[in-house]
């Protein structure tokens, strides 16, 4: 069975095979109706799924020095010219997150000697 990365880099791939065409937005849609059919099939998700999940919207926020409820790939847009570009900086924002400092707390990161506190 495939998980969460799995179809992750599946879609970086071939993106027009599981979304229609690379894109940010369309990504976000998808991994959210994939989460929800995992759940309604009872499939519990890996600590890794659950880590993307949980963490990744609050550290993209830190990241950017945002604070927004909205979405991540809404975050990401205002970085972005269109939504081919949000798609591929994605995938590289997904690298930084898999390789960063895990040893630092969600809530609290320390920016340039402030700490920056996240709303949760």
């Amino acid at each position: 069975m495939s998980g969460l990365f799995e179809i992750i880099e599946k879609i970086k791939a071939r993106p027009g095979m599981y979304i229609g065409k690379p894109s940010v937005s369309d990504l976000f849609m998808f991994l959210a109706g994939y989460k929800t059919a995992r759940r309604e099939l009872g499939i519990e998700p890996s600590e890794q799924e659950n880590e993307f999940y949980g963490e990744f919207q609050p550290w993209l926020q830190k990241r950017f020095k945002v604070q927004s409820v909205n979405s991540w790939a809404k975050i990401i847009m205002l970085y972005s010219v269109d939504e081919r570009e949000g798609f591929e900086y994605f995938f590289k924002l997904l690298d930084e997150f898999c390789q960063r400092d895990k040893s630092l707390k969600v809530d609290e990161v320390e920016a340039k000697g402030e700490k920056v506190i996240s709303q949760r």
